[in-house]
């Protein structure tokens, strides 16, 4: 048995409680009583205290708590770090900001508009140049150039931007009339007016009938200028586009019409070029006695007057149906130099730049055939790669006139 159970628990504990209820002192009623009413006060007073600070600052309250002095000195809390200064130039409020009701700035029109919606929309067109019939009001654009039929208006490219710095894009469209395989082409400017309804800014650019010719591309930069890709020759003819020179050309809304701020104005001259020149004598026809048809020979001389190679020059002679090729000047024009007669055509060359080439071809009227007296037109012209035309810069010269008798 341990030692726990030999002590008597209950009687060691009425011995503490009697000693410790003799050291201390129990209030009695009054002092209770007192001590409520201070609790009370102290209470009330805080209550007091913290609702007058709200409505009037410590002074206030002070003066709600105790009329009977003046009010203490505010304490200044002293700050922990240096304030931030007022910035130059700003004003200082000496009260309280009074409210103001902001009137909202108006916000532009959003002028994006996509191929297919510029389709479906009836616009007007600037002026096309003069010469095609081309239409320029309330027209409906086909949304492909392949689809666009005879002298009406395709879209060939599309982009936005902000070109007017109105804070809202706008679409910039590249439009062609078509015309057989081709066609003027004009960049033209689209928006949105407060209905939704879309509109024309202006033209930017257009092609012309000497240069540019071609426009190949548009881009809308950041800053509001719109750059258009312009070529010097439009493909067609026996012209690869491949060799039109091509630039960017910037232009920029006036706030009246587009006018060009960047890039070339003009072209040099085109690498696939040279100047061709033609000259012939007269065809004068002998009786030849072996079978009693006629003869003779057309000389040509063909210079090179450019600063590039003609790879070939072909070679045409407008001459009565009546008179055929003869004699071996005409084996290197191919099986049947009269195949597309007429006229007579013969392909030569090729001549270097600043090079000259004469040939005699000579031609036989056969017995019995008439031929009655009269002129003909001997026309060349240089081709370079391929086989397609070298641009000439002077193409009277590249035919003469003969007679034949």
């Amino acid at each position: 048995m341990s030692e726990l159970g030999n002590v008597d628990l209950a009687g060691e504990f009425t011995r503490y409680r009697e000693t410790m209820l003799a050291e201390v002192e129990v209030p009695g009623p009054a002092e209770a009583r007192r001590t409520v009413r201070r609790r009370r006060r102290h209470h009330l007073a805080t209550a007091a205290a913290a609702a007058v600070a709200l409505l009037g600052g410590p002074a206030v309250g002070y003066a709600a708590l105790d009329r009977s002095g003046p009010p203490p000195e505010p304490v200044r809390p002293t700050p922990s770090a240096s304030p931030t200064p007022t910035p130059s130039g700003s004003p200082n409020p000496t009260g309280p900001p009074s409210p103001t009701t902001a009137s909202p700035s108006r916000t532009a029109p959003d002028g994006r508009i996509s191929r297919q919606q510029l389709a479906a929309a009836r616009v007007d067109l600037p002026a096309w140049r003069p010469g095609p019939a081309c239409p320029t009001d309330g027209v409906r654009l086909a949304a492909e150039a392949g689809s666009a039929r005879e002298k009406t208006n395709a879209i060939e490219e599309v982009e936005t931007g902000d070109v007017d710095g109105d804070g809202a894009a706008e679409t910039v469209a590249l439009i062609r009339c078509a015309l057989g395989s081709g066609g003027p082409q004009q960049a033209v400017a689209f928006d949105r007016d407060d209905a939704g309804r879309i509109v024309t800014v202006g033209r930017i650019t257009a092609s012309t009938i000497e240069q540019p010719q071609w426009l190949t591309g548009l881009d809308v930069r950041a800053d509001g200028v719109v750059r258009v890709q312009v070529a010097d020759l439009a493909p067609g003819g026996g012209w690869p586009g491949d060799w039109s020179q091509r630039q960017w050309r910037g232009y920029r809304w006036s706030g009246e019409r587009f006018t060009q701020v960047e890039g070339p104005t003009s072209f040099g001259p085109n690498p696939y070029s040279t100047d061709l020149a033609v000259t012939a004598k007269d065809l004068i026809l002998a009786d030849d006695p072996t079978d009693g048809s006629r003869v003779g020979a057309i000389q040509v001389r063909i210079r090179n007057l450019g600063d590039r190679r003609a790879d070939a020059v072909p070679l045409t002679l407008d001459l009565p149906v009546a008179l055929l090729p003869y004699g071996s000047a005409w084996s290197g024009c191919g099986p049947d130099p009269g195949r597309y007669r007429p006229p007579l055509s013969c392909d030569l060359g090729p001549v270097e730049a600043g090079g000259e080439l004469v040939v005699r071809l000579g031609v036989r009227l056969p017995p019995g055939a008439r031929l009655t007296p009269g002129t003909a037109a001997v026309r060349g012209a240089a081709t370079g790669p391929g086989g397609y035309n070298l641009l000439d810069p002077d193409v009277d010269n590249n035919e003469d006139t003969i007679a034949y008798r």
